[in-house]
């Protein structure tokens, strides 16, 4: 069965976390921002209740989204929709998570991500073992700044064995690690190569604007976050007549939610059906060949997100 992947992202851009690298930690929303945003939320789940197409969702908020009651509702409500195979959402799991467990479990799931320094191991330990009691299914990410490696060793030793641990390169930094330092994080993700640098995209054929596409709070619709063109909008056009596969028309792509759809790399092979949530298929075993990946490209900053 075909299952289209929209990632939905509204206009919520306020966060609880102040990340000093993150740009979606530097705002607050209003009151009249966030009923903005919750509408926008819920016209979305009402769209999706009515398509009846096979469908996977990720919420990729600017800002951190599970603190708001509304969108843990919104996330049940979708996982009990017959035909949404996947619910899942990018989250420092700060929230409340007690009552996801009103959501249908073998559909809902979670990218989480520790953030050193906003909050301590214990704390965020707890909230993965609550996932575990409410058999959601979830992987935990960092983002891998040097002076973060304890808390990140700390933080593998930890976890269960079953759940997956990956990195995120902060490019934006223009961090340069060291082989010793490569040879470390490997070994928290035997994947992290694949984030470590911006890989050349233009004209490559990739998933995006065919079997995935975005939405924002507007129901504004495009091939993925870092294209501004919009293919039509979810409200007002038969937004499946208009979806095709169509080459990459960026220079380069660098962030795991663009690339994981580029057919060459074949990470589909990798994630199946939980590509959303970032969970390997066969994690803990390691059977996906990374001796083949490319390493003559150079790791070049991070342009922004507009």
């Amino acid at each position: 069965m075909k299952v289209t992947r929209i990632l939905y992202r509204g206009s919520l851009s306020s966060c609880n976390y102040a990340c000093g690298y993150c740009p979606f930690a530097k705002t607050t929303n209003t009151r009249e921002e966030l009923d903005r945003d919750r509408d926008q939320l819920q016209r979305f789940v009402d769209w999706a209740a009515d398509c009846r197409q096979p469908l996977g969702v990720m919420i990729t908020p600017w800002g951190e989204a599970i603190i708001h009651r509304y969108y843990r509702n919104a996330m049940i409500d979708l996982s009990r929709m017959d035909h949404v195979h996947r619910i899942a959402i990018q989250t420092n799991l700060s929230g409340y998570l007690g009552d996801l467990e009103d959501a249908l479990v073998d559909r809902i799931a979670i990218w989480a991500t520790f953030h050193p320094g906003e909050t301590d191991l214990p704390r965020f330990l707890d909230r993965c073992a609550t996932l575990q009691r409410l058999s959601i299914r979830f992987s935990v990410g960092v983002v891998g700044f040097q002076e973060h490696f304890d808390e990140i060793a700390e933080l593998r030793k930890r976890l269960p064995g079953d759940v997956y641990l990956w990195v995120n390169v902060p490019k934006s930094s223009g961090i340069d690690y060291s082989d010793e330092e490569l040879r470390f994080l490997s070994s928290i993700d035997p994947y992290f190569r694949w984030n470590l640098r911006r890989w050349p995209s233009l004209g490559a054929a990739c998933q995006t604007g065919h079997t995935s596409f975005t939405v924002d709070g507007e129901g504004d619709a495009r091939r993925c976050h870092f294209v501004d063109d919009v293919i039509g909008n979810i409200y007002r056009d038969d937004i499946w007549s208009l979806l095709k596969p169509t080459a990459c028309p960026n220079s380069t792509c660098g962030c795991h939610i663009g690339y994981v759809h580029r057919e060459d790399f074949g990470l589909d092979q990798l994630y199946g059906e939980n590509l959303l949530e970032r969970i390997p298929l066969t994690w803990p075993k390691i059977d996906f060949p990374m001796t083949d990946e490319p390493t003559s490209i150079p790791l070049t900053p991070l342009r922004p997100i507009r």
